[in-house]
């Protein structure tokens, strides 16, 4: 009998996993439809010997100590801070915008604070910010959204961004200095030695029993469990009851080449030339030295595995109709991307794992300080035996 029957081997369901064996002493069981751990952060060595992200780049940046210090039991880190590339206007230029792209795209030689009256003066007045569109022209103007923001966003989306929450472009900053970091969060950092050997510490517990190539639909029936962890679609958990919430999914193209170096960054976006929304070169990201380099092109589509809610309203309402449904299921926690619907950084898919386990553990303690009927040990403490050493 496992106490938890975990659905997926992510982040979400390996940190609970984790938490659970280590902490509570359960009994876990995670299944994953993959042939690997880690979800979409797996990487792994290619045939020529480099280290690559499957599915795409993965830069690990936060604001939370916590989740820093926690992942940090399972792996040194490279210190590592990212830097983007746009090609605009037949220049490379950084991304987000800041100083030195507004004098390079315009050739000025403005200050700091003569380019923020200079961005001041294309920004156009939007009373009620509601899209994507609205964000990005209210800061920049018009101009710049077309150069950098509507046709990445068109790829990226399939939609224009006219027709998306504005939450999609709210996240991207605009600088009036010269700093090019993507992130300015405190933590930001590589797992020395990759994100699934992470993955493997973190799973390498004896209460933790893993099975691969498995769709729990297939086993949920023959195996025996207490509680489940469910970090999949929430609506495919329901059997799509009221309908699929829509994803935009990804497709990638992996290329070795015979040269040290490609790319004039880890990564250059492509907003408005190729099918491809970018190119990530991951010698970059990881600092693997090797005489050949391992590129990845990203080609948004429709159909795939899912990857990114796509914010409106519409989806929003469909996804609280399962919200609803998730909340009213006894016994199944739901927790993740998939699971919640909503595009979360790993930092804060961490996070929400953490702050799920705290809740099932008060609710053990909950139950372990009513008094059995014989007025003996309680039932949680028969049943997780307490080590002073993990507490």
């Amino acid at each position: 009998m496992f106490d938890y029957l975990i659905v997926g081997a992510g982040f979400a369901g390996s940190v609970l996993a984790e938490r659970l064996a280590t902490r509570s002493n359960k009994k876990v069981l995670i299944l994953d439809k993959r042939s690997h751990i880690a979800g979409n952060a797996y990487d792994h060595y290619n045939e020529d010997g480099i280290l690559v992200h499957k599915y795409g780049p993965h830069i690990f940046h936060t604001n939370s100590k916590d989740v820093f210090e926690y992942l940090s039991n399972f792996t040194d880190w490279r210190p590592y801070e990212h830097r983007v590339l746009a090609s605009v206007d037949g220049q490379m230029v950084p991304m987000p915008i800041n100083l030195d792209t507004i004098n390079k795209l315009y050739g000025l030689s403005l200050n700091s604070f003569e380019v923020e009256q200079f961005l001041e003066s294309l920004a156009e007045q939007i009373p009620v910010i509601k899209t994507s569109e609205d964000v990005v022209v209210s800061k920049v103007g018009r101009e710049l959204y077309e150069k950098f923001f509507r046709n990445y966003t068109r790829k990226q989306w399939g939609m224009d961004p006219s027709e998306l929450d504005k939450s999609v472009t709210s996240r991207v900053p605009t600088r009036t200095n010269r700093d090019d970091r993507y992130f300015t969060d405190t933590y930001q950092a590589m797992p020395l030695h990759g994100y699934t050997r992470m993955f493997e510490r973190m799973l390498d517990h004896p209460n933790i029993s893993i099975m691969l190539n498995t769709d729990y639909h297939d086993v949920i029936d023959f195996i025996p469990f207490k509680e489940i962890i469910f970090t999949g679609p929430v609506d495919e958990y329901f059997d799509f009851k009221f309908g699929k919430l829509p994803y935009r999914s990804l497709e990638f193209k992996h290329e070795t080449l015979n040269t040290e170096k490609f790319l004039a960054a880890p990564v250059v976006n492509y907003p408005n030339e190729h099918l491809y929304t970018r190119i990530t070169e991951f010698k970059a990201l990881t600092g693997q030295q090797h005489p050949k380099t391992s590129v990845v092109y990203e080609y948004p589509k429709a159909e795939g595995d899912p990857y990114y809610p796509i914010p409106r309203l519409e989806n929003a309402e469909l996804y609280n109709k399962y919200k609803k449904l998730a909340d009213e299921t006894p016994n199944v926690h739901f927790v993740g991307r998939l699971a919640t619907y909503k595009y979360y950084n790993m930092d804060q898919v961490v996070a929400q794992a953490l702050t799920l386990y705290k809740k099932l553990t008060d609710k053990a303690e909950k139950v372990a300080d009513k008094p059995s009927i014989t007025g003996s040990a309680s039932i949680m403490e028969k049943l997780v035996p307490r080590d002073p050493a993990k507490e």
